[in-house]
């Protein structure tokens, strides 16, 4: 078991799940600080269910979807693109349970924006946009920044949902917490630990700086 490679792989993976997350994530935060409309609720329930599904279960629908034989993946194999137990499936499954953090931290962020601000700069003319980019996105960053960090230690520490969709393919799906599963369960146990004092360390890195974020938000 390579312990680096695992390591590497998994913050790469992890990393690229929040970048790809990233901007449907802070559109949601602000659609849902921002806007009242038909379907607000059942949009908040849709984006927070991973938090409180058994991960594996969300594993199990995107192999569903996902599969050869899915609605999903049946249009992407004919096209030749293979997601299931691929490191693109590794991404998917660690964006998928990441995003509910990611979505409700910069909401709070969008909701701590005095609107005031907002509405002073669309009366002197400014598109919505340009308000978003401008006003809103920079006042509320601080949030957004440490949601993706939580977003991030998420994807680090994900198993259920990554094993179910990816499996376990040493060097090609093997993330962190699938190498200190598979090393406890063959015996491995100087492997096991390793990964897992790495895991703790890189959890407590992101997590620390996610607080910190939020301390200056606040402050």
């Amino acid at each position: 078991m390579n312990v680096w490679r695992i390591t590497w792989f998994t913050v790469a993976c992890a990393a690229g799940a929040t970048i790809v997350i990233l901007p449907a994530a802070v559109g949601l935060a602000w659609l849902l600080a921002r806007r009242r409309f038909p379907g607000r609720t059942l949009v908040e329930t849709l984006v927070s269910l991973p938090l409180v599904m058994p991960p594996v279960a969300t594993g199990l629908i995107l192999l569903v979807l996902l599969g050869r034989r899915g609605p999903i993946g049946g249009l992407l194999d004919r096209a030749g693109i293979d997601l299931v137990f691929t490191w693109k499936a590794v991404v998917l499954a660690m964006a998928c349970m990441g995003l509910p953090l990611l979505v409700r931290t910069a909401r709070v962020g969008f909701e701590q924006v005095n609107t005031r601000y907002e509405d002073v700069a669309a009366t002197l003319g400014a598109a919505p946009l340009r308000v978003f980019l401008t006003i809103s996105l920079p006042l509320a960053w601080p949030s957004v920044m440490a949601g993706a960090m939580l977003a991030f230690a998420r994807a680090l520490g994900e198993f259920g949902a990554t094993i179910v969709v990816a499996g376990s393919i040493p060097g090609a799906t093997q993330t962190l917490a699938v190498g200190i599963y598979t090393g406890a369960e063959t015996g491995h146990d100087r492997d096991a630990f390793a990964l897992l004092a790495i895991s703790v360390a890189i959890a407590f890195a992101a997590l620390w700086l996610s607080n910190r974020l939020v301390e200056r938000r606040a402050g």
